[in-house]
């Protein structure tokens, strides 16, 4: 099968983001948690989901609206009011990635953004939703209650419809890693898709925890989707300086105070911090535009790193192939290799 290379020439780096419990088991995968669906999928019907920017703190409005096969993901900003697609649309894609600051936040050519992106496309991914126009009624994402559990559960009220064409998956080939000082990625070959995720902070709150698993819609939904988004209230003045937590509150976030959890509620998971790194790690990896066949390992990644880890794997052509979920696959390959490398 004959592989088309990613153009990523002239895409620079972007920039960077910021208990001890026993660490989870890792198991070969059964038939069925490696069953993924053999043709594109989009959604049954529209749905729509409403709340607060985490970062701007604006309302903001989403429509989650079925796209034909081949459309892939793609945000479109309804309150720029224009018909011009170059301007209001943005695809769910690596290379459109252009900040990665607390948030995963994607633009265009024409300078539009749409940000906190991560939480939606987890829940895409792991669902198996390959084509959507999400339309979006200001500059992000809303935060919900700061994981994405609305999101599956918006997909799964608005139902999964199958299309005609076949499905195409990324599978790694060969290792591709990266070290910052303490933190590393690495996307390592393997059958299904799995995650293995470590962290260390400072803070007895949470201190060392791992989380490894295999990645699929049930473990997704029942182990991970709830997990939430987390910070320390020390930092909170200085977020909103930046211009940024302007819509973070005890309702969309784990607030951490030294040694004290502030939410009322505490914690949905003894390891809901490494449970939410793992969530943001599979949606910045599904912006691959393909599921992804191989094994991510991060230890202290975030969002900038769960980015340069893709720009690095379509920097090099021996590293992955598209492969063909049935035979029919190889029909669509152009379409999806045009689709992803397209300037």
């Amino acid at each position: 099968m004959r592989k088309t290379e990613m153009d990523i020439s002239g895409i620079e780096p972007v920039g960077s983001a910021g208990a001890a419990c026993t660490p989870a088991s890792i198991e070969t995968p059964s038939a069925a948690s490696l069953d993924r669906p053999a043709y594109q999928t989009t959604l049954s019907r529209s749905v729509e989901i409403e709340g607060i920017g985490l970062h701007k703190g604006e309302q903001a409005r989403l429509v989650l609206k079925p796209a034909a096969a081949d459309t892939g993901v793609i945000f479109r900003r309804i309150d720029l009011s224009s018909i011009d697609r170059t301007l209001t649309d943005i695809p769910a894609r690596f290379d459109a990635v252009c900040e990665t600051t607390m948030c995963t936040v994607l633009g265009n050519e024409k300078g539009t953004t749409v940000a906190t992106v991560e939480h939606l496309m987890a829940a895409l991914a792991a669902c198996g939703i390959d084509n959507l126009i999400v339309e979006v009624s200001g500059p992000e994402v809303p935060v919900m209650d700061g994981s994405s559990a609305a999101f599956v559960k918006a997909i799964r009220q608005a139902g999964i419809r199958g299309l005609d064409t076949p499905r195409l998956a990324i599978r790694i080939l060969k290792p591709v890693i990266l070290e910052e000082g303490l933190k590393k990625a690495e996307l390592l070959p393997g059958e299904g898709f799995s995650i293995s995720f470590d962290i260390d902070f400072d803070n007895p709150v949470i201190g060392q925890q791992s989380y490894t698993a295999y990645i699929n819609a049930e473990l997704f939904a029942e182990e991970l989707s709830e997990a939430r988004t987390f910070g320390f209230y020390k930092d909170y003045e200085l977020l909103k300086s930046m211009g940024l937590a302007k819509g973070g509150s005890l309702e969309n976030a784990v607030v951490i105070d030294g040694e004290e959890v502030m939410n009322e509620e505490g914690l949905r998971f003894t390891d809901e911090f490494v449970r939410h790194k793992v969530l943001d790690a599979v949606g910045d990896l599904a912006l691959a535009g393909a599921p992804l066949i191989g094994r991510y390992r991060g230890v202290r990644a975030g969002h900038a790193l769960n980015n340069r880890i893709l720009r690095a794997l379509f920097a090099a052509p021996d590293a992955w192939e598209f492969v063909a979920l049935t035979p029919r696959a190889e029909k669509g390959l152009e379409a999806l290799a045009a689709a992803v490398s397209a300037d």
